[in-house]
């Protein structure tokens, strides 16, 4: 059995003339992230690893969750793979990730993420909100061999307002 927590990075700010990579989060995003990650604590999840973009915005958005549900940096790790939009690359991590790994997290970007979901998952979602939070389970024994999984928890910030 192995499960993924997709969650996409947070509200971001447009307000500066940043490179697409150094956006930050915007102030709702921070409170977002926070009302979420706490929400997901009682989800009682600890992962095995936490992989996330290297996006400011991603980034930040992961050290708020690491913080919340008290997760050891030692587990953490920012991937260039992972600064996908299409979803591609992200699947060509995900099939690649070590088998002893069975509960992971990832931080990521639209529309790769909500391509994933929909690719993995069994319930159709729109639009993976920002700092929208899926978790997948799979009945499988290989991360290469990831497919049709199930959608066992969603947690979107416009719920928990």
């Amino acid at each position: 059995m192995k499960e993924i927590v997709i969650i996409r990075h947070a509200k971001s700010s447009w307000e500066y003339d940043y490179k697409d990579i150094d956006r930050p989060l915007k102030n709702r995003g921070i409170t977002d992230a926070g009302l979420v990650s706490k929400e997901f604590l009682l989800f009682k999840y600890k992962p095995e690893f936490v992989f996330s973009s290297p996006a400011k915005r991603a980034v930040e958005t992961c050290n708020i969750f690491v913080r919340n549900i008290n997760i050891s940096n030692n587990i953490v790790r920012f991937h260039d793979q992972l600064y996908d939009f299409g979803g591609d690359k992200v699947v060509d991590f995900i099939k690649s990730m070590d088998n002893t790994y069975n509960k992971v997290m990832i931080f990521g970007h639209n529309h790769a993420l909500t391509s994933i979901v929909n690719l993995f998952g069994d319930q159709y979602i729109d639009n993976l909100p920002t700092c929208g939070l899926v978790v997948l389970e799979f009945d499988i024994d290989n991360w290469k061999d990831v497919d049709q999984g199930h959608i066992v928890k969603t947690i979107f910030p416009r719920d928990l307002k």
